[in-house]
């Protein structure tokens, strides 16, 4: 019979390197957010636009690495697999919570992208606990978007010219436009796989 601490230790939350930079991830959010916050004595506009960009890139940087480690040295688990989509969504949520406050995205556009994660994550949980996950597993249509949200954001956090040449503003706002469109196809297109099982 197994000691109490030898249960609890069983039970205890995975910590290794994938999993902790997940958890950087999450702690880059408030950060982010909070920089905007700043009196503009302590940072410029400019300033809080630039080090918004790059903390978002530093963290989509971040997810890419968690997940190459985790399947290369075989560290993936149960708890990884849940807070990595969290802290992802965090991110974007945030950042566009932040972009519609500042007047640099329309409030629509974040609510479509918004809201079509939280039904998404709520629908993949559900065909989840009825063993039909794979009828909702990420598609190329989904990569596709997320790949557009992914570079859109940053571009709309620094909102100047890069390099003096290239528009970020104008970049941005049409590739999260096509991010917004994805968004409401890709979601179409999940419910009519998940339809046959929920009739």
């Amino acid at each position: 019979m197994q000691s109490i601490s030898e249960s609890c230790k069983n039970q205890s939350m995975p910590f290794n390197l994938p999993i902790f930079l997940t958890w950087v991830r999450v702690a880059l959010v408030p950060l982010l957010v909070g920089i905007f916050y700043l009196p503009q004595s302590w940072m410029s506009l400019y300033a809080q636009s630039l080090t918004a960009g790059i903390i978002f890139i530093v963290a989509a940087i971040t997810d890419w690495i968690d997940g190459y480690l985790a399947r290369k040295w075989n560290q993936t688990s149960a708890f990884g697999a849940f807070l990595d989509p969290v802290a992802d969504k965090l991110i974007v949520a945030g950042s566009l919570i932040v972009l519609v406050q500042l007047g640099r995205v329309s409030a629509i556009l974040a609510f479509i992208i918004i809201g079509r994660e939280i039904a998404i994550s709520a629908l993949r949980e559900w065909m989840a606990k009825i063993g039909a996950s794979n009828s909702v597993a990420v598609n190329s249509l989904g990569k596709v978007k997320t790949i557009a949200q992914m570079i859109a954001i940053p571009m709309l956090l620094y909102y100047d010219n890069l390099f003096y040449v290239i528009d970020t503003r104008f970049i941005g706002t049409y590739l999260l436009i096509i991010a917004a469109f994805l968004t409401v196809v890709s979601m179409l297109y999940y419910l009519r796989k998940a339809l046959p099982l929920i009739k």
